[in-house]
């Protein structure tokens, strides 16, 4: 019998999620088992009354359902259990619609929001939503990053979040990191999360001197941490291919560098399913990281899976 290179592929990836999960089980108490924590996730519901403006009708393989059940059908088989939704929806009530979903599901140990600092009643909305101890911060796009940065309004809202002991997820081009650097250096007591490693392009070559020198910059301030996610989307497929490539060494260069300027302490593991299936399963996207983390040692893939997220986000342990 023969099987394609894909579904051995994806055969391995379960067998190495199980000897890693074993390992994770090993280093620490059986009382105290880390769980493995997806950091970006996107939920949402097209039959709600009103629809999603994202994603949009034409998209075939986004446009579905897409809750913490599904998220878990695929999650679960590889040893990931829980997950911080990312809110992509820009409407007020969807950030309420997503704690509840999190009521419902103990899968979802955080929801970082949708909220524009520097506009009216932002600081009235946040300190609702922030009443929820699931709620653990807001993502924002490098120009509100930028804007943070000479308006003094849309500062003192982004200072809102450290009060309430909130983060800042910041997602935006390679050149993102060198704002986020200086937003750091305002606000030292700010935890940031850069999306993404900063939506640079994966051709299994050096990473670019730009995204290299930003990220460098960034990861300066021991605030700043930095989500390994999207990693299939980044990726340049080969000519002729939809499907990103499967083999480590392809997204080595730039997960080198990466670790080289973050360090085991600052990066933090996240997938950015349902997206992520536009070019590769689940079990393959984890399968990429886990292989390459695994190599660092136990210590190491511990804190990427697993605490270095609590650290960032700080979801309530009880």
């Amino acid at each position: 019998m023969t099987i394609s290179r894909r579904t051995f592929l994806e055969s391995a990836a379960l067998g190495i999620v199980g000897s890693m999960a074993l390992g994770l089980d090993r280093a620490v108490h059986a009382a105290d088992k880390p769980a493995i924590v997806d950091c970006h996730t996107h939920f949402y519901d097209p039959s709600r009354p009103g629809g999603v403006p994202w994603p949009g009708k034409e998209d075939e393989v986004l446009y579905r359902t897409v809750l913490p059940k599904h998220f878990l059908e695929q999650a679960k088989p590889v040893g990931v259990t829980k997950t911080v939704v990312i809110e992509a929806s820009g409407l007020l009530e969807d950030n309420a619609w997503l704690l509840d979903l999190a009521a419902a599901n103990p899968s979802v140990v955080g929801v970082v929001g949708n909220l524009a600092p520097g506009q009216p009643k932002f600081a009235e909305h946040l300190k609702r939503f922030a009443a929820n101890k699931v709620f653990r911060g807001i993502r924002v796009g490098s120009d509100t990053v930028r804007r943070a940065l000479d308006n003094p309004d849309c500062l003192a809202d982004v200072r809102r979040l450290a009060e309430l002991d909130l983060e800042l997820d910041a997602i935006g081009p390679p050149e993102a990191p060198a704002d986020v650097a200086r937003l750091a250096e305002k606000l030292p007591e700010l935890r940031i999360v850069i999306n993404h490693i900063a939506d640079v392009s994966i051709d299994g070559r050096a990473p670019p001197k730009e995204w290299l020198a930003a990220m460098r910059a960034a990861a300066k301030h021991p605030r700043v941490f930095c989500k390994v996610s999207a990693l299939v989307e980044l990726a340049k497929p080969p000519e002729g291919t939809k499907k990103a490539p499967l083999e480590v060494d392809f997204y080595r260069p730039i997960l080198d560098a990466t670790w080289e300027a973050f360090g085991d302490d600052r990066l933090i593991y996240g997938s950015d399913w349902p997206v992520t299936d536009r070019f590769a399963t689940y079990a393959q996207t984890f399968a990429i990281m886990q292989q390459y983390v695994s190599a660092r040692g136990r210590a190491a893939a511990e804190k990427y899976f697993s605490t270095n997220a609590q650290a960032a986000y700080r979801w309530p342990l009880s």
